[in-house]
């Protein structure tokens, strides 16, 4: 009997079994500028000196955000940290594609080893830039987009077709048509 109240005493009781309510979570502590930002090139510095470990730099994207107010936070369940983006926070290093023609695929992988499927969901793009330039991009998520890397351009450029019933050039990826921007605009 003494085992069994040695027993009982270590087993918690049928009435408390189960998950508990999760308490809220506490309002976000805004960290001041700690001296993170992301260069045109793709990389990430602290104070000024690049972070050599791509471990840590895909750490740190996974939290990337964009919020509402335009501006790049590093978000964690407890706190956000300001970041400083120069361009684009990713670079999309890496083209594949599969089959061809309207049902064609064109993945990309980003410098943080991201992949995405360009469609509906990560449709590509071009963002304008100064001077009347334009940059070219595959939305990743959640607002944040990796430019295409001068090579990738050049691979995705060279897919290039005609726009279904008019002028102008494009490519497909996952039955979507997105248009290359003319030279007349």
């Amino acid at each position: 009997m003494a085992d069994r109240n040695k027993r009982d005493a270590v087993v918690a009781p049928e009435k408390s079994r189960g998950k508990r309510p999760s308490a809220a979570l506490p309002k976000l502590n805004l960290c001041g500028d700690i001296g993170l930002k992301i260069g045109r090139d793709g990389t990430w510095y602290y104070q000024g000196g690049p972070i050599g470990r791509k471990g840590l730099v895909k750490l740190f994207a996974s939290v990337l955000r964009l919020e509402d107010d335009g501006r790049y936070y590093l978000v964690t369940p407890v706190e956000k940290v300001p970041i400083a983006v120069e361009a684009m926070p990713f670079i999309a290093v890496d083209m594949v594609r599969a089959g061809s023609g309207e049902s064609q695929t064109l993945s990309f992988r980003s410098n943080v080893d991201d992949v995405v499927i360009a469609g509906r969901k990560h449709p590509l793009g071009f963002e304008p830039g100064p001077e009347g330039s334009l940059t070219p991009f595959v939305l990743v998520r959640d607002g944040l987009k990796a430019q295409l890397a001068r090579p990738v351009y050049y691979e995705l450029a060279a897919l290039a077709v005609k726009r279904p019933g008019g002028e102008g050039l494009g490519v497909w990826s996952s039955g979507e048509f997105f248009a290359f921007p003319s030279g007349g605009d």
